[in-house]
């Protein structure tokens, strides 16, 4: 019987899965050994690329994907950290997490405050699945209390991956650049056909329309620059049923 083998990215050969499989192992752990106390930021081209960066991001990658994959039907939850918005917000963001984790649904956020802690607390309070995977801030960003697993990245790139491939549906809640960023990214790897296509859901018309009407009237109707399908791969919401009866109907898991 042939051993398998696996294409090796570095050298473009082929090796034996198991040699594959150690040297991963090595290089996972030097990810974690092997990163300076004082990690120097990247700004513009770096004039070389720190061995250590390398396993670190790779090990993330690893570690990532080792926590979404446990989870089948999950929905993943965006918005604001801070408590800035109105109560209602994270009301609903708590009652619709509640309910989509009663119809078996594992809840996934970025696992800080705000709309985050909103979410995970709805699903941990009647005993489902709530993730949390956090990304690692200058200024620190601690996890919020109502968590059942929880990941911490070094990288956005890593961790917008792993939020990319963790869901099956995908809902915005008010935010801030980050929750914009994220919608962006969603909608152009869909909208690209990148990945497949996932219901994304953006709840609350009085913080979605404005940015909407930009996308209609001076992205589509005065340059072009999009099509009229591509405002088609977002829907608004303005309630928790009409979230959750969209949800429940539409994802496909």
């Amino acid at each position: 019987m042939h051993e398998q083998t696996a294409a090796d990215p570095l050298l473009g050969s082929q090796v034996p899965e198991h040699e594959m499989a150690a040297r991963l192992a090595r290089d996972i752990q030097d990810g974690h050994t092997s990163v300076p106390p004082e990690k120097p930021l990247l700004v513009c081209k770096p004039e070389k690329i720190e061995s250590w960066r390398v396993f670190k991001i790779m090990s993330e990658f690893v570690e990532g994907f080792d926590v979404i994959r446990k989870y089948g039907l999950a929905a993943t939850f965006f918005g604001s950290a801070r408590a800035s918005f109105e109560d209602a917000v994270y009301q609903h963001a708590t009652e619709l997490s509640k309910r989509l984790s009663q119809a078996g649904f594992a809840i996934i956020t970025g696992g800080s405050a705000g709309v985050m802690q909103a979410a995970n607390k709805g699903a941990f309070e009647i005993g489902g699945t709530s993730v949390g995977l956090n990304i690692e801030l200058p200024g620190g960003q601690d996890y919020n209390p109502y968590l059942t697993d929880k990941f911490q990245f070094d990288y956005f790139f890593v961790r917008k991956v792993m939020l990319t491939y963790a869901s099956e549906v995908y809902i915005y809640f008010p935010g801030g650049f980050g929750t914009l960023d994220e919608f962006f990214e969603i909608l152009t790897l869909i909208q690209t056909k990148k990945i497949r296509r996932v219901p994304i859901i953006l709840f609350g018309k009085t913080f979605w329309d404005p940015l909407l009407i930009y996308l209609r009237t001076t992205l589509y109707e005065k340059h072009k620059a999009i099509d009229k399908v591509d405002m088609d791969l977002y829907v608004v919401v303005d309630s928790v049923d009409e979230a959750f009866d969209y949800i429940t109907k539409t994802v496909q898991c």
